[in-house]
């Protein structure tokens, strides 16, 4: 039987990057209108302060960055590029912006929800590709995992100590993989900041969406 205990406040009250390597191998799930999805988190990036480029938190204090200036353990979602939501974890105390984007899980209850969410998303494209998407691949990136989840901007600053979105640590992971390796590297998908390693993942697993480095 699977023990899962929901990750307490304390959790995310602490330096950003050594939250974004313990949530590796812990479980996002989401309850959303009777249906739970939920998927290891396998893949994850660090954004850190107002010096960090890359951070939303860059130019300083906005309507839209609030949330990264809150108490930790909550969600911070926004649009990117006017198309896809994003997941993100606010770390750290209050008033110091930081939080870990949740990049890619591998999918554990609601695959059946998940892949057809996924098809619904198509619009167009070919619903036979998506109709037989593998699990490696139903929320490999940070837009497909929201997309299967039925995360939106609706949780934006969501409790994550709630009971709607929140990580678990489950003892006894279902996750086939072949390396339970951490590897550290360059964050992807950004045109700044990319001299910091602060992209962390389970390397060797399938459903990492970027580059799989060597572990270090």
């Amino acid at each position: 039987m699977l023990v899962a205990v929901k990750l307490p406040r304390s959790f995310y009250d602490r330096p950003t990057l050594d939250v974004a390597r313990d949530l590796i191998g812990k479980v996002l799930v989401h309850n959303r209108r009777g249906t739970r999805t939920s998927g290891i988190i396998v893949e994850v990036e660090a954004y850190i302060g107002e010096s960090d480029p890359a951070c939303h938190a860059a130019p300083g204090r906005t309507t839209r960055n609030a949330p990264l200036y809150g108490p930790p353990g909550y969600a911070y979602v926004y649009l990117n590029y006017g198309i896809h939501s994003l997941v993100n974890v606010v770390t750290e105390s209050e008033n110091a912006p930081a939080a870990v984007l949740i990049r890619a899980l591998y999918p554990l209850d609601g695959i059946s929800v998940m892949r057809r969410r996924r098809l619904g998303s198509a619009k167009g494209r070919s619903n036979r590709r998506f109709s037989t998407l593998a699990e490696d691949e139903i929320c490999r990136g940070p837009g497909n995992l929201t997309m299967a989840m039925g995360i939106t901007l609706a949780q934006n600053r969501a409790d994550l100590c709630g009971d709607v979105l929140f990580i678990e640590d489950i003892e006894k992971r279902k996750a086939d993989t072949k390396s339970e390796s951490l590897a550290w590297g360059p964050r992807i998908g950004i045109s700044v900041g990319t001299d910091r390693p602060w992209r962390v993942y389970l390397a060797g697993h399938p459903s990492v969406s970027g580059p799989r480095l060597r572990p270090r």
